[in-house]
C-alpha cells in the first residue's frame, strides 16, 4: 500500500501474521484484564470445556477427549471473560440512564457494563426500567398469558445459549400453554442445513464425528471463517494439512485462519514464531457462487466416469453405493449435463482449471468431508447449494463411511441441542406422540411461526406477547425497522437475558427483563447444586457446571425462570415445575422418556466427554419416504440474487455479504478491531475489491451510503461506512452485521428455509455528504 493510500485509512493496517499465536496471547490477555475479576479468571478459563467444568458459551465445535490440554480458544476466552465481569447493571444504573439515552448507545457499550442482577420492568411514563420483585415479574406475565383470547398469540423465541435442560422446559412450557411459535436463532443462521439434510439424508444433522477429521484423504471447507467463528477448528485443519490429506478452502474473502494457524499450545512454534498452513489450495469464488463451484466439479466427474468405462478403468462412481443407498441420480446428472460451462463459470468467479483440479482431489480420495458454516446457509438457493454437496457426497459414497461425511458447522454452544429437545416451530409428530404419552395432553398439532413470520406477526397484530429465553432478537433479525416496529407493537416483551443489549431497549407497551445465570455461574437449586447439557455440532452430549458464584441472589438459572412463569400461568400442569428444578435429574428422566437417544441420560453424563447421540445416516439408514438417500436436482440460480432485487439491478450493483469481526461474537461486541482483517477501532467498514472503488469512482477510506434494492418501495439505507480495499472478487463486498441489518428486507430469505438472505444483498452505493446525514434506517 502506499503512504497516501495508508494515510486515507489509518483504522486499517494489513495482518501478516498466521492467525492464533502471539496475537491471540495478547489479545487474550487483554480481555482477561478488562473483565475486572482477573485473579478469579484464570481459575475460570482453566475449567472451560474441562469434563468438570462448564462448557465455554460460544462455538459449538467439538473436543478430542484430552483433559490435560488447555481447551479453550482466544474468542472463547473473550466470552468467558465477558460473561464472568464483575460489573453490574442493577437498578441504580437503570435509574440513572433513560431507555431513550441507552438507545444512543453502541451495542458495545450495552454489553460491556456488566451482568444484570435483578428483575426489571419498563416505566414508560418515565422511560426507565423500575425494580421489580419475581413473584410480581412471573404474575404479570402470567396474567397477560391467560387473557390472551389465543395461544397462538404469543411467539417463545430460543437463543442457542441455552441448555438441553432449560430447553426441554421451554418447549414443554409453550406447548402445554398451546402453541407451536418457536422463533429460534437456528431459523437465522443453519435452517437451511437442517432442512437440506433432512430431505436428502433423512436427518437434519452432520454425519461425521470429530475424529473423522484424522482418517479422511480430503477436505473442503465451504462458506466459512473458522479463525473467528469456531477458532478451535483451527488445530483440526492444520492437523489434516500436517498428515498429507487435501485441503480445499472455498470462501469469498481470504481470511488468515484459512491461511496459517500458529498454535499457542506449541511452545517450540510460538517462540520460533512459527506456523502450519491450514490449506492446500484456498480459492475465492463469488458470494453465492458454491453451488456453481460444485455442479463443475460434478460436471468434470461425470467426464471422468465416461472416460474410465470407455477405458476400462476403474470408475470415479460408487456404483454398489448408489445403487444401494441413493434415488435420482439419473436425473441430477442429466442437470448437470444440461448446465453450461458459461454459466458456472461467470456465477462462480473460478478458472475452469480452479474446479477441474478440485474434482481431481476429489475423485483420488478414498474419504472426503465437507464442511460448511454460513457462508452457504444464507442466500436464496442454500437448500439447493446443500443438497449440491450431499450430492457430490453420494457419487463416491462418502457419507457413512470412516473419514467421509456432511458436517455443517453451527455457531452456538448448542443450538444443535435445541432443536434435539423440540425448539422447533415443525415438530415431528413421532415427537408430538412422545410428549403426549408421556405427559398426557395433546399439545398442538398445528405449525407454529419462525423468525420472519413472528416478525410479520408482531408487525400485523397477531402476535402480542413475545418472551425471549436468551438472544438479542432486535439486533439479530434482518430489516431492522421492521423488526423494531414489530417488537414495539406488542402488549408485552419478556427478555431473559445475562447482560443489556438491544432488545431490552426496543420495548412493548410493557417490557421485563429476568437476570439468568450463564455458564460459568454455580446453579444452586434446593436439593443442591446443578449442571446442565448440551449437544455440539457433532451430535455429542456433555454436562457443564458453573464454577463462579453468582453476582447476585436475585440471578436465577433459565430452568427456574421457565419453571416460575409456567406455575404461575398453568399451576401444576403438566408437571409440577417447581419440583422438576429441584434437581435438573428430574428434568433429564423426563427427555430420556420423550427424546430418542437420551436413554439413561443421567448416567451417561457422567462420563467424561459426554455420550454420541448416533446418527441414522452414519450408519446409511436414511429416514426419508423412499428409504434411501434422496438426490436431488436444482437449476442453477439465474442470480444469486432474488428476483424482487435482481430486476433492479445495474452494472454499478454490487453483493453485499454480512459478517463478523474478530472481536464479535454473534451480536455481542467484544471490542472495536478486527485483527485479522486488518481494522483497527472501526466497525463502519465495506470491504471491497480496489478495481470497484476505482471503476465506481471512488476512493481508498471515503465514507459512503449503501443503499439495499428492494421492489416494495421502502428506503432501506445506513451511511457513513469507509471503504477498505480487500482480497475479495470484484463485484462483492462485505461488512460487519449488526449494522448492516437494516439492509436485509424481510421477505429477502432462502427458497425452504425462510432464512434471511444475509450473505446475498443487492447493494449500490453513494458517496456520503455529512452535511446532508438522512438515514432512513439505522441500526441504533
Amino acid at each position: 500500500m502506499s503512504k497516501k493510500n495508508a494515510s486515507s485509512t489509518p483504522f486499517f493496517t494489513p495482518y501478516k501474521s498466521p492467525a492464533g499465536g502471539w496475537g491471540a496471547l495478547q489479545s487474550t490477555t487483554k480481555h482477561w484484564l478488562k473483565s475486572e475479576n482477573a485473579v478469579r479468571n484464570i481459575h475460570t478459563l482453566l475449567k472451560t470445556n474441562q469434563p468438570h467444568g462448564f462448557d465455554c458459551p460460544g462455538c459449538a465445535w467439538g473436543e478430542k477427549h484430552d483433559p490435560a490440554k488447555i481447551r479453550f480458544c482466544e474468542n472463547g476466552a473473550k466470552a468467558v471473560n465477558w460473561e464472568a465481569t464483575s460489573k453490574r447493571v442493577d437498578a441504580a444504573f437503570f435509574a440513572k440512564h433513560s431507555v431513550a439515552w441507552l438507545n444512543t448507545q453502541s451495542d458495545y457499550f450495552l454489553e460491556y457494563q456488566g451482568r444484570l442482577t435483578e428483575p426489571m420492568r419498563y416505566n414508560r411514563e418515565t422511560d426507565h426500567y423500575e425494580p421489580i420483585s419475581w413473584e410480581q415479574a412471573y404474575t404479570q406475565i402470567a396474567d397477560t398469558l391467560k387473557k390472551q383470547a389465543n395461544p397462538d398469540s404469543v411467539a417463545f423465541y430460543t437463543s442457542g445459549r441455552a441448555s438441553n435442560e432449560a430447553a426441554f422446559l421451554y418447549q414443554l412450557f409453550a406447548r402445554a400453554y398451546g402453541t407451536n411459535n418457536f422463533p429460534d436463532c437456528s431459523n437465522m443462521c443453519h435452517e437451511a442445513s437442517g432442512y437440506a439434510l433432512t430431505s436428502s439424508i433423512g436427518i437434519g444433522k452432520g454425519t461425521v464425528e470429530i475424529e473423522d477429521f484424522e482418517r479422511a484423504d480430503a477436505v473442503f471447507v465451504f462458506g466459512q471463517n473458522p479463525g473467528t467463528n469456531h477458532p478451535r477448528m483451527l488445530e483440526t485443519l492444520r492437523e489434516v494439512v500436517q498428515r498429507g490429506a487435501q485441503l480445499l478452502s472455498f470462501n469469498t474473502l481470504k481470511e488468515r485462519g484459512l491461511e496459517r494457524f500458529q498454535n499457542p499450545q506449541k511452545p517450540i512454534e510460538m517462540l520460533t514464531n512459527g506456523s502450519k498452513p491450514t490449506n492446500t489450495g484456498y480459492y475465492c469464488p463469488n458470494i453465492g457462487g458454491d453451488m456453481a463451484v460444485v455442479r463443475g466439479m460434478v460436471k468434470v466427474l461425470i467426464e471422468m466416469e465416461e472416460k474410465a468405462q470407455q477405458q476400462g478403468n476403474k470408475p470415479i462412481f460408487d456404483h454398489d453405493f448408489i445403487k444401494q443407498h441413493t434415488q435420482g441420480l439419473d436425473d441430477y446428472l442429466e442437470q448437470v449435463k444440461n448446465t453450461h460451462w458459461t454459466d458456472i463459470l461467470k456465477q462462480s468467479g473460478l478458472l475452469k482449471e480452479d474446479i477441474i483440479h478440485a474434482a481431481q482431489v476429489y475423485a483420488k480420495a478414498e474419504s472426503v468431508i465437507i464442511t460448511w458454516a454460513m457462508g452457504i446457509t444464507q442466500h436464496h438457493h442454500s437448500v439447493a447449494t446443500i443438497h449440491e454437496m450431499v450430492n457430490l457426497l453420494s457419487l463416491r459414497g462418502n457419507i457413512g463411511k470412516p473419514g467421509a461425511g456432511a458436517c455443517p458447522v453451527r455457531g452456538h454452544s448448542n443450538v444443535q441441542g435445541d432443536r434435539t429437545m423440540g425448539i422447533n416451530e415443525r415438530p415431528s409428530q413421532a415427537f408430538l406422540d412422545a410428549m403426549e404419552k408421556h405427559f398426557n395432553f395433546t399439545p398442538p398439532q398445528e405449525h407454529g411461526l419462525a423468525v420472519v413470520d413472528t416478525i410479520r406477526a408482531m408487525r400485523d397484530g397477531k402476535v402480542g406477547v413475545f418472551i425471549a429465553l436468551g438472544g438479542n432478537f432486535a439486533a439479530a433479525t434482518p430489516d431492522t425497522q421492521a423488526t423494531e416496529h414489530a417488537l414495539q407493537q406488542c402488549e408485552l416483551t419478556v427478555q431473559i437475558s445475562t447482560k443489556l443489549n438491544r432488545s431490552h431497549l426496543i420495548a412493548g407497551n410493557d417490557a421485563i427483563i429476568l437476570p439468568c445465570l450463564g455458564r460459568t455461574d454455580i446453579d444452586h437449586q434446593t436439593k443442591g447444586q446443578q449442571k446442565v447439557t448440551v449437544e455440539d455440532s457433532f451430535s455429542m452430549v456433555h454436562a457443564s457446571g458453573g464454577v463462579l458464584d453468582p453476582l447476585s441472589p436475585e440471578q436465577k438459572s433459565e430452568p427456574a425462570i421457565i419453571a416460575g412463569m409456567a406455575t404461575a400461568t398453568l399451576g401444576s400442569f403438566p408437571i409440577n415445575w417447581e419440583e422438576a428444578v429441584s434437581d435438573y435429574d428430574i428434568i433429564r428422566d423426563h427427555i430420556a422418556e420423550v427424546v430418542p437417544g437420551f436413554k439413561d441420560f443421567n448416567q451417561r453424563i457422567k462420563q467424561d466427554g459426554g455420550f454420541y447421540l448416533g446418527n441414522s445416516a452414519r450408519e446409511r439408514s436414511w429416514k426419508t419416504p423412499a428409504g434411501k438417500a434422496i438426490l436431488h436436482s436444482h437449476p442453477l440460480p439465474e442470480s444469486v440474487l432474488a428476483k424482487r432485487a435482481n430486476d433492479l439491478a445495474s452494472d454499478k450493483t454490487l453483493v453485499l455479504q454480512t459478517l463478523r469481526s474478530h472481536d464479535q461474537y454473534n451480536t455481542t461486541i467484544y471490542g472495536m478491531d478486527d485483527r485479522y482483517r486488518g481494522i483497527k477501532g472501526e466497525r463502519k467498514v465495506v470491504f471491497i475489491n480496489p478495481a470497484d472503488i476505482q471503476r465506481l469512482g471512488f476512493t481508498e477510506g471515503q465514507s459512503v451510503t449503501l443503499r439495499s434494492l428492494w421492489d416494495d418501495g421502502v428506503d432501506r439505507k445506513i451511511s457513513g461506512f469507509k471503504l477498505v480495499p480487500y482480497s475479495i472478487p470484484a463485484g462483492n463486498i462485505a461488512a460487519y452485521y449488526p449494522e448492516t441489518n437494516p439492509l436485509v428486507p424481510l421477505d429477502s430469505h432462502g427458497e425452504f428455509s425462510n432464512t434471511p438472505t444475509s450473505k446475498s444483498i443487492a447493494i449500490e452505493l453513494e458517496a456520503y455528504q455529512e452535511e446532508s446525514n438522512n438515514i432512513a434506517l439505522t441500526s441504533a
